[in-house]
């Protein structure tokens, strides 16, 4: 029996739901375009009238996206996923609302934030300095436990040393954005992350995208576009958070020393993730810390802090932290941060078992899916594994009806990715059993199979 609904006779919920999603994404087009230039003086008379949507909020495009999005999903009766207020740690399982999840929304790869040495290191760093610097670590912020946690990420990467940022974002942001310039280039994989988006947008450089983990075609440009630039980066991520799987990085840097460019590797769901030892993508590949120029990683994730770090030789490290504005500019991270991300690092080291079975849950979580039928596109099981719906509405009521079931699995949304890409991303952690694992595959593909 078809189904149908009020206001729409004849037409089935699909069909509708399909219909609304079309007009929702037509909107949003519309809504993220400029008004041309011309509007601002319809006339001699007017020229000096200031349209209100450049001085009012309400009417700027971002906003007005918004608006049009939670209007389509209220249309299309889905509640909003995000904003979630977990009400303690969240590992493996959290709690919201006072009830108990299966928790699949959070980087906590290897446990550590909420482990009790973690916390320890950072209570005892928080006693000894205060809960912050109060000033840049230049003039005055500057504490042995910045240096301590600088010479270890140092130590894994085997380079000269290592800088800290307060903010993982900023840290691609303000270090591509000051060491290059209008007359480089900047190639990076299709997939990147915003933040190099942002970078290369601050510094003016030319930037091109190369297709997802493809070396060979980022060789051709090299080849054609060379010897047109100054400098010229080369920005990969050691795994690509959504989904879930890497780069042939040998090759990347073979081309990077045959066309004398710059390598960049992003870590950010690489550390603790990839290599016997959880050393990120150079252990997995055998690769020396010199094989690449700058290593770039987060604090937030394996290592239960929050900020982000550059790795590499002494002039690069010297260089930022005398120069770079996110980092000359910025307070100092406060110690107990510096001390959860140290202690996380070393109880990484001591505990390589927890990478161990972080790997295997992944292994099995992807492998029971794609026994279900589930896509999981190109995900290596490393930690991030998708669920790809091809449907914005499909992933978000599959993230409610889950949700409804005691499983907490974020969707990813058009515009965040093409409509034909949308998602639910699994996090997968070393706390996650089995069982659990189990119970939400099998949950997710009934959901599939009864047309969610």
């Amino acid at each position: 029996m078809t189904l149908t609904k009020k206001g729409l006779p004849g037409l089935s919920a699909s069909i509708k739901d399909k219909l609304i999603q079309q007009a929702l994404e037509r909107k949003l087009r519309q809504a993220g375009q400029e008004p041309p230039a011309r509007t601002l003086f319809q006339s001699s008379a007017r020229k000096n009238a200031i349209p209100e949507e450049f001085y009012r909020f309400d009417l700027h495009p971002g906003y007005r996206q918004l608006q049009i999005m939670n209007e389509g999903a209220a249309r299309m009766g889905v509640r909003s996923p995000f904003f979630k207020l977990h009400e303690g740690t969240a590992g493996a399982d959290t709690q919201i609302g006072g009830k108990s999840y299966i928790n699949y929304a959070s980087y906590n790869y290897l446990g550590m934030s909420g482990d009790p040495v973690v916390q320890a290191a950072a209570r005892q760093a928080m006693e000894r300095y205060g809960t912050s610097v109060s000033a840049s670590r230049l003039v005055s912020g500057e504490r042995p436990i910045h240096r301590d946690l600088e010479r270890a990420l140092a130590d894994i990467y085997e380079v000269d040393e290592a800088i800290a940022f307060v903010s993982g974002h900023a840290t691609n942001v303000s270090t591509i954005g000051y060491l290059f310039g209008p007359r480089d280039l900047i190639l990076h994989d299709e997939f990147i992350h915003n933040s190099i988006l942002q970078g290369a947008q601050l510094s003016g450089a030319r930037r091109l995208s190369f297709p997802h983990n493809d070396w060979a075609a980022l060789d051709d440009i090299l080849t054609e576009q060379r010897h047109q630039f100054e400098r010229v980066l080369i920005v990969l991520e050691g795994i690509y958070s959504m989904d879930g799987d890497y780069p042939d990085l040998p090759r990347f840097v073979e081309i990077k020393r045959r066309h004398k460019a710059f390598l960049m590797v992003d870590e950010a769901h690489s550390l603790g993730v990839m290599g016997k030892r959880g050393y990120g993508i150079r252990e997995h590949f055998g690769l020396a810390g010199k094989d690449v120029d700058i290593w770039m990683g987060t604090l937030s994730k394996t290592l239960a802090g929050c900020g982000g770090y550059i790795a590499g030789e002494h002039a690069l490290i010297e260089h930022l932290k005398f120069l770079a504005p996110g980092f000359l500019y910025s307070v100092g991270m406060p110690p107990s941060v510096a001390a959860a991300s140290l202690a996380a690092l070393r109880r990484m080291q001591d505990l390589p078992e927890r990478v161990a079975t972080m790997q295997a849950r992944g292994r099995y979580f992807l492998k029971t899916a794609q026994a279900a039928g589930i896509d999981t596109g190109s995900s290596t099981g490393y930690a991030v594994v998708p669920a790809i719906t091809a449907s914005s509405l499909k992933a978000a009521r599959l993230s409610a009806s889950l949700f409804e079931q005691g499983i907490n699995v974020q969707p990813i949304l058009y515009p965040a990715v093409p409509e034909k890409s949308a998602r639910l991303r699994f996090f997968i952690s070393c706390l996650h059993t089995e069982a659990q694992l189990t119970r939400t595959v099998a949950a997710l593909s009934a959901l599939l199979q009864n047309g969610h």
